[in-house]
């Protein structure tokens, strides 16, 4: 029986919630490690508060640097809102797309024995300046998890997913074969059970779901930028 679109939207809803799970472990380290410092601050402060041995300048260093951790948790809780499609959002550049994807998924792909290496022509540094800024900045950075998700489930025996530009406008992801492995401990937590790997049906679904085309194969996804 065909899918009807409330279902369809569902199907699509669902490989999103997948795709932020497997990113939220980066995002709640990068929220977790300002309360790290902020808290050893403090417990600085109190000490040489009760020892009476801190001066005015250790005081005016120390406060400013548990306000510029603050200013972090707060930062990293806004962010929050850049996976909401529902928001308004300024938009994101190619590279900073690609940096941003890769940087929430390296550690997880890395315990599988998987590298994730960017072209050089990607990285934020090699940028133009006036490198085009793409609206729906929530909705490209589902659809790059989806294609790093589906090169990384759908096989045991990937070493490497690298990352190209595919002309103004494209991002082509491919898998390189490596080493067949057996995933860290730590690492099987990090990976979807089989049951909610993105093969080619559910990515097909998040594409239909936010509007942007992948062409699919057995080891690269192909992503336009813009809208089909």
């Amino acid at each position: 029986m065909k899918a009807s679109p409330g279902a369809r939207s569902w199907i699509a809803a669902g490989v999103r919630h997948e795709l932020f799970t497997r990113a939220l472990p980066a995002l709640r380290h990068d929220m977790a490690s300002p309360v790290s410092v902020i808290r050893m601050g403090l417990l600085l402060l109190k000490r040489q508060a009760a020892s009476g041995s801190a001066d005015e300048s250790v005081w005016e260093q120390r406060t400013a640097m548990i306000e510029e951790q603050v200013n972090a948790v707060v930062s990293g809780i806004r962010s929050l809102r850049n996976w909401e499609l529902s928001v308004a959002d300024d938009g994101i550049t190619r590279s900073a797309l690609v940096a941003q994807c890769v940087g929430l998924m390296r550690t997880a792909f890395e315990l599988n024995g998987i590298s994730l290496e960017v072209s050089d022509s990607l990285l934020p540094e090699n940028a133009p300046g006036d490198e085009a800024s793409r609206p729906e900045g929530a909705a490209l950075r589902y659809m790059v998890l989806g294609a790093l998700g589906y090169l990384n489930d759908r096989s045991d025996e990937l070493g490497a997913i690298r990352v190209d530009a595919e002309g103004a406008d494209a991002l082509r992801f491919t898998g390189v074969s490596g080493a067949s492995r057996t995933p860290d401990p730590i690492a099987r937590a990090l990976r979807a059970p089989r049951t909610l790997a993105i093969d080619a049906v559910a990515l097909q679904a998040l594409s239909d779901g936010l509007g942007y085309a992948v062409s699919v194969d057995d080891n690269s996804v192909l992503l336009w930028l813009v809208p089909a």
